[in-house]
């Protein structure tokens, strides 16, 4: 990557802390927004009593029904699926090298989609629909570990240039290609009153959620798990050559990088369909404003993720009330225009 040698610039941490309460100001701020608006206001008094209230009545006032049962779990999805994708995408950018590298580039999103959609054409469940994106999401992710694990255990560094990322890479996108094709079968095949339920899933829908609890959890966890590999990525974008004469483990490395960018997205796609330009954008904002070091842009990404797809949802539900737009439309609208900026402004 081009701004590699930035990753060794060492943040105090004093500086990190700084920046870490600030995005989760923010993404506080964009939470407590998205409990008050919507087709139904809300006011402050009337949102404090229904998160704080336990009795009966408190719970099944109007205010309450809509705080507790519709938009917090909401809420609290769209801050999990926004920081996976983007700890996901931040993770992918420096496993494949590639600053163009986001959360589904190695396909696990298509395989994912073929199982929700065959679910769908069966008329099963809700739960069933899930089921069916997370097997998809993880057959799709021991099928690219299987064609390519010898470059991605054990990548060849020849002259010092990376070539297993460009080989794993073309493993994934020849797998989205196939699995693209049986996604435009089943479209093709299934009745006209199911078409929309499924576009509306590929492009990601918030709706309908019942628990935010799995979403934030597993940030939490692949927080927890990728904190402890941010140094040895640092010293992998410098290189494997030197990473390896360095004492670094790549293969180990690169092993755990994708299958905790893959587990971020199965849980992401299971929860809320195919959401886009979150887990592309938001490292790329993180990475110009403050640098390239991983143990700043890990957690930083995480909160910014969050913050960014909770707006986005917040926009989705507000902007045609009381019809709702797919949260994956706006990130995309909002993430075009951003990324073409950032390429612009970007020194040559």
């Amino acid at each position: 990557m081009a701004d590699a040698p930035r990753a060794l610039r060492r943040p105090t941490f004093r500086h990190a802390l700084v920046l870490w309460l600030t995005l989760a100001a923010v993404a506080a701020i964009v939470f407590a927004l998205s409990l008050a608006l919507g087709s139904v206001r809300i006011g402050p008094a009337d949102l404090w009593r229904a998160l704080s209230g336990s009795d009966a009545a408190t719970a099944a006032t109007t205010a309450g029904a809509i705080v507790r049962d519709l938009r917090l779990p909401r809420a609290a999805a769209a801050f999990g699926c926004g920081g996976l994708l983007a700890l996901s995408g931040a993770l992918m950018q420096v496993l494949l090298r590639n600053p163009l590298a986001e959360p589904y580039v190695l396909g696990v999103s298509g395989g994912a989609s073929v199982g929700a959609l065959g679910a769908m054409l069966l008329v099963l469940p809700l739960w069933a629909v899930q089921a069916g994106a997370a097997a998809g999401a993880f057959g799709s992710m021991v099928l690219v570990a299987a064609l390519a694990r010898r470059d991605l255990l054990q990548p060849q560094v020849q002259g010092g240039h990376h070539e297993a990322g460009a080989r794993l890479l073309l493993t994934g996108v020849i797998l989205a290609a196939g699995w693209g094709a049986l996604i435009t079968l089943i479209l093709a095949i299934a009745p006209e009153s199911d078409l929309r339920g499924m576009l509306f899933w590929l492009t990601g829908d918030l709706g309908g959620i019942e628990s935010g609890v799995p979403a934030v959890a597993m940030l939490a966890v692949a927080l927890l798990c990728a904190m402890p590999l941010a140094r040895s990525l640092n010293v992998m974008l410098l290189g494997e050559t030197v990473a390896q004469s360095l004492g670094v483990r790549v293969g180990r490395v690169r092993g755990l990088t994708f299958l905790l960018a893959s587990l971020c997205v199965a849980v992401v796609i299971t929860t809320a369909g195919s959401i886009g330009f979150v887990g592309l954008v938001v490292p790329h904002l993180i990475r110009l404003a403050w640098g390239n070091d991983q143990r700043l842009l890990l957690p930083a990404a995480a909160l910014l993720g969050g913050a960014l797809l909770m707006a986005a949802d917040l926009i989705a539900r507000t902007v045609i009330a009381p019809a709702q737009l797919p949260v994956g439309v706006i990130t995309a609208l909002l993430g075009v225009p951003t990324f073409l900026y950032l390429l612009l402004r970007r020194p040559r």
